[in-house]
């Protein structure tokens, strides 16, 4: 889960990717970077933090050029504080290429043998970006005619990707002296969208990971890029598209309507927000055939995601709702926190319950979902201490019972207070009076009630089944024992410096 950005403009898009890169702050948190370009010669800076702090005025104006991308890191592969590994990733050959990825592909080792020994590029990383972006550089390279590059040529290469790649992948990648590439893997897992603005100077385009920064930018929401599809904007704004798979299924990742997206974006035509209106809806009508005899004295969200959802079981259900946490919002998101010490610490930083509405009721608190059920368990427990007599919790999603491989920081069925537990032990284990989880069918009914033409999702962290066909179960256990491996940098690791490049491409 990370933000990825790609504008070509008529004007200095510095700001554009700054401001665009602040909108999708909450899709990844550790690492940002923006390149720009400027003829032949590509201009980047990144950093590991928060987007204001890595960027200072002195780097927005190193960032010169009319077209380029930017990126929002939240690590699930690789290390997690190390500088190198933040994006975007550059390379020369053949033609000086930059690119952003948000995602994970599943066969990445393997990709890397392959790499190392039959297409002779070395990685210099762990990212999975990384190896992405050398075998996007190493197609247009077998797929170019004397080492020139048109819009045949840069297709051809896109699906000779699709061929080799398997895994989650939405891609903004600049191509030296010719243009903006974005694609999608041909599952459609994560968003990719695309925006235009008319200006007297020209068209110009923005590609984005949720429709939130199109709207911001002043951009006119043009559509989503299809699963498998291929979209080029040369530097005159010149726009041109190609169907690059040649077998697609759309089936986008459903936590990104639960938990990942901003509730103002537009994803594959399902507006985040009524998505979740809905499943609050649905919610309600599960609590009142299965647990008629709650009393419930009053509703209240755990900020932010599950608002719209306990709003609206609230209305369905005839109780008050009521907002019982405050949120400080100078703390990060717990969820993608990296490392379980931290999550722990910072809950308690993250929310203070107002006790006035706890005192002497019993409450029902609804969340998106629960993962590692770390956050749950603490927030029931502000909740009794604030004076509530019982707390009852509700998940607007069905139990996390299975690795999320797709990009989502939850890889290992150990992590997973569901995995092994069934409800009443889960309810035990976070300490609330009564649970209820969203059913799956229910959750996809409530996404496809805003968009009917969406058919399937990818399900697989509640349902175990894997998409892209290609998980194995030793696949699963590769990853969770590297997770496990000692001084790997999903606990607290040393900050690396930031960087700042000047790099001159070959075109």
């Amino acid at each position: 889960m990370c933000g990825i950005l790609g504008v070509v403009a008529t004007t200095p898009v510095n700001q554009l990717l700054y401001d665009g890169l602040q909108v999708l702050q909450h899709r990844g948190q550790d690492a940002a970077g923006i390149a720009t370009a400027e003829g032949g010669r590509f201009h980047m800076h990144k950093g590991p933090g928060l987007v204001r702090d890595v960027f200072r005025t002195r780097n927005m104006r190193n960032l010169i050029g009319n077209w380029g991308i930017a990126h929002c890191r939240y690590p699930t592969a690789g290390s997690a504080w190390n500088a190198a590994e933040s994006q975007p990733f550059y390379v020369n050959s053949p033609f000086g290429l930059m690119l952003a990825h948000n995602g994970n592909l599943t066969n990445a080792e393997q990709l890397k043998r392959d790499m190392f020994l039959q297409d002779l590029r070395h990685m210099n990383t762990n990212s999975d970006s990384e190896v992405l972006l050398n075998v996007l550089a190493h197609e247009l390279q077998v797929a170019s005619t004397k080492y020139q590059v048109d819009a045949e040529t840069i297709f051809k290469a896109v699906a000779g990707v699709h061929k080799r790649v398997r895994g989650a992948y939405a891609v903004v990648a600049m191509i030296a002296g010719y243009g903006l590439l974005a694609f999608r893997d041909p599952y459609g897992i994560r968003p990719l969208v695309i925006g235009k603005n008319e200006t007297a100077q020209g068209m110009e385009y923005l590609v984005a990971s949720e429709s939130v920064a199109i709207d911001t930018l002043g951009f006119r929401f043009l559509r989503d890029v299809e699963p498998g599809e291929a979209v080029l904007i040369d530097t005159r704004g010149q726009f041109v598209s190609r169907q690059c798979a040649e077998k697609t299924l759309h089936a986008p990742c459903m936590f990104e309507y639960v938990y990942l997206a901003r509730p103002d974006s537009l994803i594959d035509g399902v507006s985040v927000y009524e998505s979740r209106v809905k499943m609050g809806e649905f919610l309600a009508e599960k609590i009142r055939h299965t647990l008629p005899h709650l009393a419930i004295d009053a509703v209240i969200p755990i900020p932010d995601s599950s608002r719209p959802s306990a709003l609206e079981l609230a209305n369905r259900l005839g109780v008050p709702f009521r907002e019982g946490f405050v949120k400080n919002r100078y703390i990060g998101r717990t969820f993608i926190m990296p490392g379980q010490a931290s999550r722990k610490k910072s809950v308690r930083q993250k929310l203070n319950a107002i006790a006035q509405e706890f005192r002497g009721k019993n409450v029902l608190l609804v969340d998106d979902s629960i993962v590692r059920g770390t956050t749950s368990r603490e927030i029931i427990q502000m909740a009794r201490d604030a004076g509530a007599k019982k707390v009852f919790f509700a998940s607007a999603s069905p139990p996390v019972r299975f690795p999320n491989v797709y990009g989502i920081d939850m890889p290992t069925r150990t992590e997973l207070i569901a995995a092994f537990r069934n409800d009443e032990e889960i309810r035990q284990e976070i300490g609330a009076d009564a649970l209820i989880y969203q059913d799956l069918d229910t959750l996809k009914q409530a996404v496809r009630a805003v968009n009917p033409a969406l058919t399937q999702f990818d399900t697989s962290c509640f349902d175990g089944l894997y998409i892209t066909g290609d998980v194995s179960a030793a696949y699963l256990a590769s990853v969770e024992d590297a997770r496990c491996r000692p001084g790997r940098a999903d606990g607290d690791g040393g900050e690396g410096g930031q960087l700042d490049l000047n790099l001159v491409a070959d075109e």
